[in-house]
């Protein structure tokens, strides 16, 4: 019995000294959300359930609370250097910062907030190294957002200044009530599961 070769995927091939930001608009045939991290490509896995609720949950949240010089967008890029450009899972952003409908990135300056919804294949790149590159490039407010048996738990952070770090101002449960960056005020026990 003979067995067919299976077609192996060809990944592209980093230039010496990795990749820049400019990079992830043009090559071809990327997967779909693929960030830059220090030069290195890096794949997203697909998405679970708590994941997308969660980011539905706090998108719709956001829509509702931002005020009108901002805007709320999800899984787009924040170009944090020349070799970083990762993928906030929601961002409140400045609504002057739009270019129009061809735009792919922000710069940092015009993001208010950035989200991170954790999963299993991302928790030390949503725990560790992207907070503090949000942190060094001035965004001042990030939310890391974890499951707890299915349950969001979101962790707020803000900026302070004087060491360019985040640090903690609350974990929230069932309700994320804040006045900063604006005032929010949202349900975390409706992520949309099934009622029983």
């Amino acid at each position: 019995m003979s067995v067919e070769p299976q077609h192996q995927h060809t990944w592209p091939q980093p230039p010496p000294g990795g990749y820049t930001a400019d990079d992830l608009d043009r090559l071809p045939d990327l997967p779909p959300h693929t960030e830059l991290i220090d030069g290195s490509l890096v794949f997203k896995s697909p998405q679970t359930k708590f994941h997308m609720r969660v980011m539905r949950l706090l998108e719709n949240g956001l829509l509702r609370s931002a005020p009108h010089d901002l805007e709320v967008v999800r899984e787009m890029t924040v170009q944090l250097g020349l070799r970083r450009r990762p993928e906030p899972d929601v961002m409140a952003v400045r609504a002057e910062a739009d270019t129009g409908m061809e735009q792919t990135t922000y710069r940092p300056e015009d993001v208010v907030l950035a989200v991170e919804v954790v999963s299993q294949d991302s928790e030390a790149r949503d725990r560790e190294t992207k907070p503090g590159k949000y942190a060094k490039a001035g965004i001042p407010h990030f939310w890391r957002v974890e499951s707890d048996e299915g349950a969001p738990v979101v962790y707020v952070y803000e900026l302070d200044p004087a060491t360019a770090a985040y640090v903690p101002t609350g974990i929230h449960r069932n309700r994320l009530k804040l006045s900063v960056p604006f005032t929010i005020d949202i349900d975390l026990t409706r992520t949309g599961r099934p009622r029983g």
